[in-house]
């Protein structure tokens, strides 16, 4: 992906008890994006002060819950995932904010709302191959949110679709990418605590369907999420009759990721050693350095 032009006007952005938070404008608005010394160090990214990398904003999904509208994917460079995102707004996509923290590595696909308090959004690690899948759950209709794994440990994986048929029980099914010599690369997980705990119920070496299952890019009620190459960026429509109507937009270009500059620390100062005593005669006293 090459490096794009910024000549769509940035959102206005203020801070708002330590979040940052998107104001509509009604231009393609930037989410902005950054990337630590740590970042770098623990992605093992080739990108410095002198010499920073582009990021560029993936949206995969959308979901929608009374007037609540949420949108999920990562922010990555050309080859590494950094982190997830999860906008949500609750004026129609006049303001946006992000109700939960990024995760390094992660990406976000799908959502489902169940009633107006309750949903999910499913995701991974996005690393050399997706890995510790999991779900982020919310019981207040997404003003928070909270990370629940699928496995207990840490394994390769992500999550195909998943289905909730009441606030409590859950399936959902995964692919574990692996080889047909290492056993069943497909599993299929049921949960009765609404996504909080999982536990496997079928292993097999062919994909396994669910009765009903989100999709990889579901649409919510009247609203859908569209790519716009133009201005390289993503509209965020709703349906008004038979016509859809641009309501936000968002930059693929999401800022760079430029470490700090290292500053090496100051040499310590040399250290000051007295002078030694004059010499003196035999049998006198030696005289102190003046």
């Amino acid at each position: 992906m090459g490096r794009f032009l910024a000549t769509a006007a940035f959102l206005f952005a203020v801070t708002l008890a330590g979040q940052q938070k998107l104001v509509n404008s009604g231009k393609p608005m930037q989410v902005g994006s950054k990337c630590s010394e740590e970042d770098v160090q623990a992605l093992d990214l080739d990108c410095s002060a002198e010499a920073p990398c582009p990021l560029y904003l993936e949206l995969n999904g959308i979901g929608s819950t009374g007037t609540r509208l949420f949108l999920a994917g990562n922010v990555h460079t050309a080859s590494t995932t950094i982190h997830s995102i999860l906008l949500a707004s609750e004026d129609g996509g006049k303001t946006w904010s992000e109700p939960v923290e990024r995760i390094r590595s992660g990406g976000l696909e799908q959502f489902q709302f169940l009633d107006l308090e309750t949903g999910w959004v499913s995701g991974a690690l996005l690393l050399a191959s997706p890995r510790d899948p999991f779900l982020l759950v919310t019981t207040d209709g997404g003003r928070t949110w909270r990370k629940r794994n699928v496995y207990p440990e840490s394994r390769s994986g992500s999550i195909e679709g998943f289905w909730f048929d009441s606030r409590t029980r859950g399936l959902l099914t995964l692919d574990r990418v692996r080889t047909e010599g290492e056993g069943g690369r497909y599993e299929s997980y049921e949960s009765m605590t609404g996504g909080e705990s999982w536990s496997v119920r079928e292993v097999s070496r062919k994909p396994i369907a669910l009765k009903r299952a989100v999709a990889p890019a579901p649409e919510a009620a009247g609203w859908r999420l569209r790519p716009d190459a133009a201005n390289k960026s993503y509209r965020v429509e709703t349906q008004q009759g038979e016509r859809w109507q641009t309501v936000a937009s968002f930059l693929v270009a999401a800022g760079s990721c430029q470490p700090p500059e290292r500053v090496e620390p100051a040499p310590p100062p040399e250290e000051v050693k007295p002078a030694p005593p004059k010499a003196t005669r035999p049998g006198e006293a030696p005289r102190a350095a003046r």
